[in-house]
């Protein structure tokens, strides 16, 4: 796992990269480019490579005036690189920077077609708070989860 590299999402490439690994992982909440861009520029957003392989992204939304002190933080590795500690290290990096922005609460969201990421939650002592569905007509929840 030396060769893991994880960069802040700033450039093209890096966005192309981080809308890739979302909209593969979450197909019922496509995003554009645009949307990416947008994000990019009030959450905390990195990619990560194995060699010059994409195997993943992070989220941290950090803690504002409409949350409080919670922050989102989300780790997403691609199907065939799980099960290989990087979604561990993924995560521990964003709860690092999570906590460095003075979070007091953690949370994150899985899609319920995910149970590899569900299970990664739980796993990392996530307890589940709700299931929702993001828009009508969805059929598939959003699972919330806080940090116990």
């Amino acid at each position: 796992m030396t060769d893991l590299r994880i960069q802040p999402v700033g450039d093209d490439a890096s966005i192309r990269d981080w809308q890739y690994v979302h909209n593969l992982i979450i197909p019922g909440d496509v995003l554009s480019l645009a949307d990416v861009r947008e994000r990019a520029g009030r959450n905390r957003m990195e990619v990560a490579h194995l060699g010059d392989v994409l195997i993943g992204c992070t989220t941290v939304r950090p803690p504002s005036e409409d949350n409080g002190a919670t922050a989102t933080v989300i780790a997403r590795v691609l199907p065939e690189h799980r099960r290989n500690g990087f979604g561990t290290r993924l995560y521990e990096r964003a709860l690092g920077q999570a906590r460095a922005l003075d979070a007091e609460v953690i949370e994150t969201v899985v899609l319920a077609s995910n149970p590899d990421g569900l299970r990664f939650a739980e796993q990392h002592g996530f307890v589940e708070l709700e299931r929702y569905l993001l828009r009508e007509g969805d059929i598939v929840p959003w699972i919330d989860l806080r940090l116990a």
